[in-house]
Order: structure tokens, then sequence, then C-alpha cells
């Protein structure tokens, strides 16, 4: 009876047993398979963690290397130097373009004044001289050119040899009135057929026109002569025109130069003042200066600045005062602004002082007049005190 129970108990048993142990079997067998994955999946992670760390290290050494080889210090040199060579080599593409665009400029002004006027027979009609000098005249001022003719410009056939011998070209010039081929135009046409000294500029003569009138004049020289330099002086200022021709040579070999007595005088706003300035609002605050200009009784400019004067003729801003526009035109230039003090001595005793001392002036005029006072009076007793001599420009070193 009682091992009847106990097999009866066990046969009960068996499926549960034989469930657990397909449950098992199967746990077993897939611990089995998986085990392989797993550890191929370990050792591929375990080789991509050494090739990060030899690349790492790779890295680190050659970034050590290259900062072995190259201190801070040299670095910050070697930057500097970079940027000294790109500074460099703006100013050289600056200048590049400057000569390209006088190339461009003297090309066309020549090709198109060959097909107008030229025949095949002719030669350039830009002659190659060293300076030319524009006297700055109106109608009423044939007193004040006479006494010019009479004292520092020379005359007739010294005139043309001055120019063929010394490349040194001096015109009055002038425009022309409101009113075509009037009384003013006619005598201005009778004085150029007696003396030949007179450059005229397509330009309406006008006191308030002065800037419009030396923005012409530069371009108008600039398409009849090539040259290294180019003048403008008013007619009533004595020039030593040797000491002139001197002084330029000394800055012939400088590509852009700005030759006068410089200023910075105040911007005036008032409008019951003579120098007046309607657009005083553009140099800032009320009682501020002007930038750095030559004084407009004379000045120089080398060849590229009048060029650039001709090329750009028409976008060219005027002020109301000609000195200040002049100044303006070469704001944001690479241009060197020469201080020539010689260029704007006082009448005597003044300049007589500085003439008995060996330094005898380029220019003499009285600053209260903006000119000699009473220069048709004054001009003579001014060249018997002041001036080089007769001879001198024709053995200045030009």
């Amino acid at each position: 009876m009682k091992n009847r129970g106990s097999a009866k108990i066990s046969a009960k048993w068996v499926p549960v047993f034989s469930v657990f142990s397909f449950i098992l079997g199967m746990i077993i067998t897939t611990r089995m398979w998986e085990a392989p994955e797993s550890n191929g999946v370990h050792l591929s992670n375990h080789r991509r963690d050494q090739e990060l760390q030899v690349v790492s290290e790779d890295c680190a050494t050659k970034k050590a290397c290259f900062c072995g080889s190259l201190p801070d210090k040299d670095v910050m040199s070697e930057v500097y130097k970079t940027h000294e060579a790109i500074q460099s080599l703006d100013k050289q593409i600056s200048v590049l373009q400057m000569e390209l665009a006088m190339a461009r400029s003297s090309r066309e002004s020549e090709i198109s004044n060959t097909l107008a006027t030229r025949s095949p027979t002719e030669g350039p009609l830009r002659k190659k001289v060293f300076l030319v000098i524009g006297i700055n005249t109106a109608f009423s001022s044939r007193k004040r050119r006479d006494s010019v003719r009479e004292t520092w410009m020379p005359q007739g056939e010294q005139l043309l040899q001055l120019e063929q011998e010394k490349g040194i070209v001096i015109r009055f010039m002038i425009g022309h009135s409101a009113t075509s081929n009037s009384i003013l135009d006619r005598a201005i046409d009778s004085e150029e057929a007696q003396h030949k000294d007179f450059l005229r500029l397509e330009h309406v003569e006008g006191y308030h026109e002065l800037s419009a009138k030396t923005r012409t004049f530069f371009s108008t020289a600039v398409a009849k002569w090539d040259a290294d330099f180019y003048v403008k002086v008013d007619d009533d200022v004595h020039v030593n025109l040797g000491v002139l021709a001197t002084t330029l040579t000394r800055h012939r070999s400088k590509p852009r130069v700005y030759i006068g007595c410089m200023k910075s005088g105040p911007v005036l706003s008032r409008t019951d003042v003579k120098y007046h300035e309607p657009e005083f609002w553009k140099f800032g605050e009320e009682g501020n200066k002007y930038f750095r200009h030559a004084t407009g009784q004379i000045y120089a400019i080398s060849s590229d600045l009048a060029t650039y004067i001709s090329i750009n003729q028409p976008i060219l801003h005027k002020y109301a005062n000609e000195d200040v526009s002049l100044g303006a035109w070469f704001i944001g230039l690479e241009v060197e602004h020469i201080d020539e003090r010689s260029m704007c001595c006082g009448t005597p005793p003044d300049c007589e002082w500085k003439a008995e001392a060996g330094n005898i002036c380029v220019a003499s005029f009285d600053w209260s007049c903006s000119g000699i006072c009473k220069s048709v009076e004054k001009i003579k007793y001014v060249h018997s005190k002041c001036g080089e001599g007769d001879g001198a420009v024709w053995s200045a070193l030009v």
C-alpha cells in the first residue's frame, strides 16, 4: 500500500520535471551561444579603445613636437610678420592701381586727342616737362598780370626758352565769361595774341567758383603736359622760379607729394565772415578746425595727384574755399604732406632778411591781404629786395 502511493506520486511529478528540464536546457543552450558573441563584442570594444588611445597619443605627440619647435613668442612673431606683409601688399596694390589709372587716363586722352586733331606726321601732344605753373588770374586783373610779367615771369622768347631748356612752363590760367564771345573774352584773346602766355580753361569765371577752376586747371594741364609737378599760384604773389625748381627737385623721386605751407584753420560757421563754410557741420562740432592743407596762395602737387584729380574730376566735392577743397580731395590717399615754409615768406623786411642770410624764399606775400597788398604798385619793390636775380632760374639744377 505504501509502495503504491509512492509510485503514484512520482508519476504525477514526471511532466513537471520534464518541463523544468526543457526550460533549463534552453537557458543553458542560449548562454552557450551568447557567450562567444558577447566576448566578440567585448573584444571589439577593447580593440577600438586601444586604437583611439593610440590615435590620441599620436596627436598629443605631434602637438607636443609642433609646440616644442615653435614657442608662443615665435608664433606671435610670425603673426606680426604676416600682418606687416599684408600691409605692404595693400600699399603695393594701391600704388599699382594708381599707376594703372594714370596709364589708362593718359592713353585714353592721347587716343582721343589724336583722333580729333593730330595728323599722322605730328608728334605726341603731351610734351614731357619738369614743371607746369598755372597763375590764377581774372578778367579784371590785367595790371596784376603786367606787373608779374615785369618782375619774376620771363616774357617772349625767354618764356619759350625756359620751357625748352628747363622744362618749366608758365601760363596765366583763366576761363570764359558767362556770355559767349563777350568783350571780356575778346580782351583776353587780344592779350594772348600779344604775349602768348595764357591757358584757357573750360570754366565760367566767378569768385565763388575757385574750387571748380582749380580742378579744371589740373585736368587741363595734365591733358596738355606730362609734368613731374603742377603748381598753382595767385597773380599777386612774388615767386623766385630758380628756388622753386630747386625745392621741387628734392622731392622728385617721391610718388605722391603735396607741397606748400600747411595749415589747419578754424571752420567758420558764421555767415557774416569772409571765409564762411556753408558745410561747416561736416567737420564736427562748432569750433573745430579743418584737416591739414596747403594755403591757397601757392602749392605744388606731383604728377599722379594731378592725374587723380583729372580722372575723378566729376565726383570731387567742392567746398567754399579752394585750398580746403584741394586738401579734401587727398584725404584717404597715401599722400605725403610737405610743409615748405619758404613758400609763404612775408614781404620785406621778412623775405629780405632771409635772402641776406642765404635762405632765399620761394614765394612772398602778405597774410593780411592773402597776397601782396597793392601788388601792382608793390611787387616791383618786393622783387628788388627779395628776388633771386634774373639769371638764377637758368642755373638751377633741374
